[in-house]
């Protein structure tokens, strides 16, 4: 593994896929939130459906997931997954990826640190206040907060923080797209969601494999 130390001056996260899987909690979630809804009595959510949509906008993800639904019932159904998802969250957590705490204190110690993710609004607060992370990033930015697409989020952490020589770590195409978009170089976690074959400057396997790197 080729190092990058020294080429960049600070790492912006993705959350889902990358600093941890909350994949079964939210699962169980929607779940829950679906069985309120008397005209969703038969939609059973699975992990593979939760995993299938992990990146994308809240919008999006229930435009793919049901179709079928009016604009109101989407809406509702929405809703209903949004306070049920941050309620069962806050009670189970989600799983954090391996040694995340120690690799993110060694790379604090040379790097600024930051998060964007295309979550609702009080998401990444939750896993920050979950998990005592607070002390690691700087600050961070969600699709929740202005209804703006990953791309000009990393853009904002950017120019707000007057960052020179950014990269962003991520576990999608939309990731990589999104980075690429804000003219921001991207690291590939294979560990996560998705798949990058090509564009990325690194590729990590494990998120320890970040020390290596750096």
């Amino acid at each position: 593994m080729d190092s990058l130390k020294n080429t960049y001056d600070s790492i912006i996260f993705d959350l889902d896929g990358t600093l941890w899987d909350s994949t079964d909690t939210i699962t169980g979630a929607w779940q829950a939130a679906l069985n309120q809804a008397p005209y969703m009595a038969n939609e059973v959510m699975t992990r593979e459906r939760v995993r299938s949509i992990t990146g994308m906008t809240y919008d999006k993800i229930f435009e793919k997931l049901f179709p079928f639904l009016s604009h109101e019932q989407r809406e509702e159904v929405k809703q209903l997954c949004s306070v049920s998802e941050l309620e069962i969250l806050h009670k189970q957590g989600g799983t954090l990826y391996p040694n995340l705490a120690d690799t993110l204190t060694y790379l604090g110690k040379n790097y600024k640190l930051y998060i964007v993710s295309n979550c609702q609004s009080g998401y990444i607060e939750l896993f920050l206040d979950l998990h005592n992370m607070h002390s690691y990033f700087l600050a961070h930015q969600c699709y929740g907060t202005k209804g703006n697409p990953k791309a000009d989020n990393i853009s904002d952490i950017v120019i707000d923080h007057n960052l020179k020589k950014p990269v962003y770590v991520g576990d999608t195409m939309g990731d990589y797209e999104a980075a690429s978009k804000a003219g921001v170089p991207f690291i590939f976690a294979s560990y996560g969601f998705g798949v990058v074959e090509n564009g990325q400057v690194a590729t990590i396997n494990n998120f320890d494999e970040l020390k290596q790197l750096f």
